[in-house]
């Protein structure tokens, strides 16, 4: 019988006396493929890290025995400085967003050359070349001259190849995968899982992959393990547990797929008036080009080249594509953010010099971002935060009747002053992240908007509560005829929310028409990647 590679036994984790993991117990075998699986605040990220020391000010107890070159190691009990002999060396890490994980000041060449210096004691010549041969390992193009980008200079996919890149510079035994593909598009997560796999046959590793995304775990896992409040309450093979799920959160779990619901009332306003309009929008910028001085240093990139839509009342306009497609420079466009040429109509009214006339038009046109956590500001209170638009659109409103308005409009979120005692006075870092989304779209609807832009609205939640968030949505479109401009590269998205659909790729409008027309029977070939890799 084959030893295991990792056994992990009785983990508990706390954090200032309240325990976050309670007994944990799991293995993986070489050359397996465990996932773990959970929503937000499940402990799947925490076990990972307390695996590795890297769980600041945690209180971690239990056994971890690792199989490796030094042999058998229990590696909660390893100091400190041996923890640094292990780490990257025969266990590696893959972080969740490579933007934050990668070192801002360094080039992608050097954070690599580091790892290789240190632990395989290579010299600096020797060490660049190893992080070139690495890049190109991974697919990067242009190894030579990426390894001189800084982290900013290079795509999401391409940073994520860069972090793996960093990770499998040893050849270790283990990794750990912490979502690693939440932040990018669909074609490029299925790139990286084949690019993951294809490197964990090469280098017969075993890989602990950190997900919520069960289509993720059902394409890369061997096994699966699911975590719920700190406990594991089912595991078993990817077969055996998405056929047969024993446990309830395992079943709710995979029957939190986005679903349409209860949209008819919006397809039956077909007719309705025109929210939005654009014809022949194009939004350009400079950009430098290198090594060139002077007059004529900077060349022209267009981000949106000649797109043209409408969105009715009451309707939903489902803009999809991959990272670098244009569909989120559309967005800001389409909120006055950035200078365009061609027309753009919002509220019956196009954007212009007059500030008046633009006020009306943001005060119609609302946003709500990806991230509630960095859009909404972590100084002010709930009320600040609901209340802000009020304050600029409607000045002279007293501050009962502002006060009144915010606590309509959290009520019409779903959020309350019996569910959450003291909910004016929170901040929000006091609400998970389903929560703080909720917050977001209180503060554009108190305005009454005829239009949102959703801007990767569900993106950054588990999928429970991107299924919430998702209906939340349906139903004030339904209760309010609110017009949507969705920008988004799930499909699975798009087919719960969008009425009509278009594709992005490179600044081009590739495709648009019905969601039935596009995703039924699309006729490029670029739109039937996108379906396909969904």
């Amino acid at each position: 019988m084959t030893k295991n590679l990792l056994d992990v036994k009785g983990l508990r984790v706390s954090f200032g006396g309240k325990a976050v993991v309670h007994g944990v117990d799991f293995s993986i075998a070489p050359g397996e493929k465990l996932a773990l699986v959970g929503e937000s605040g499940s402990g799947k990220t925490v076990t990972a890290l307390s695996l590795l020391g890297l769980a600041q000010n945690a209180r971690v107890a239990g056994a971890a025995d690792f199989s490796g070159s030094r042999g058998t190691v229990d590696l909660l009990a390893l100091t400190e400085q041996q923890l640094r002999g292990i780490r990257g060396e025969e266990i590696a890490m893959i972080f969740q967003e490579p933007m934050t994980a990668l070192n801002p000041l360094y080039s992608v060449g050097d954070q690599i050359a580091e790892v290789l210096e240190l632990h395989k004691g290579q010299t600096r010549e020797e060490a660049m070349q190893g992080a070139i041969q690495l890049l190109a390992d991974t697919g990067i193009p242009e190894p030579e001259r990426r390894a001189k980008a800084f982290p900013h200079q290079l795509s999401g996919g391409q940073r994520q190849r860069a972090m793996i890149a960093m990770a499998l510079a040893c050849q270790p035994r283990l990794l750990l995968a912490d979502e690693p593909t939440t932040a990018l598009d669909v074609t490029l997560r299925g790139q990286m899982l084949d690019l993951l796999g294809e490197l964990q046959r090469r280098n017969g590793m075993a890989v602990l992959l950190i997900t919520h995304d069960l289509n993720l775990v059902r394409k890369f896992a061997d096994r699966v393990a699911v975590m719920e409040n700190g406990r594991i309450v089912e595991q078993g093979s990817v077969a055996e547990v998405f056929a047969r799920p024993q446990h309830p959160y395992t079943r709710k779990l995979i029957d939190s797929k986005p679903q349409r619901d209860g949209l008819a009332v919006a397809d039956a306003m077909a007719d309705a008036a025109v929210t939005m309009k654009a014809d022949g929008l194009r939004v350009a910028y400079p950009v430098p080009i290198p090594g060139i001085r002077g007059w004529f240093r900077h060349a022209e990139f267009v981000a949106v080249k000649n797109a043209g839509f409408q969105i009715p009342a009451g309707r939903t306009l489902g803009v999809i594509g991959e990272s670098g497609s244009g569909k989120s420079t559309l967005a800001l466009a389409s909120l006055g953010l950035l200078p365009f040429s061609g027309q753009l109509q919002a509220a019956g009214q196009a954007w212009g010099r007059e500030a008046a006339r633009n006020k009306a038009i943001r005060r119609a046109v609302q946003v709500v971002f990806q991230d509630p956590f960095s859009s909404l500001s972590p100084r002010m209170t709930v009320e600040a935060i609901v209340e802000e638009g009020l304050r600029v659109h409607e000045p002279t409103l007293a501050s009962a009747g502002r006060r009144e308005r915010a606590l309509q409009a959290l009520a019409d979120v779903g959020m309350t002053e019996a569910q959450f005692p003291g909910l004016l006075q929170r901040y929000p870092h006091e609400f998970s992240g389903g929560q703080r989304q909720r917050l977001a779209i209180a503060r554009a609807l108190i305005v009454n908007p005829s239009l949102l832009v959703l801007d990767e609205p569900t993106s950054a939640l588990d999928v429970t509560i991107q299924k919430q968030v998702l209906g939340l949505l349906q139903r004030l479109q339904r209760e309010r005829g609110l017009s949507y401009l969705l920008i988004t590269h799930d499909v699975d998205v798009i087919r719960a929310m969008a009425h009509e659909v278009m594709v992005m790729k490179d600044g081009d409008v590739l495709e648009s028409g019905s969601l039935s027309e596009v995703l039924d029977s699309p006729r490029h070939p670029y739109t039937k990647i996108l379906v396909t890799a969904a």
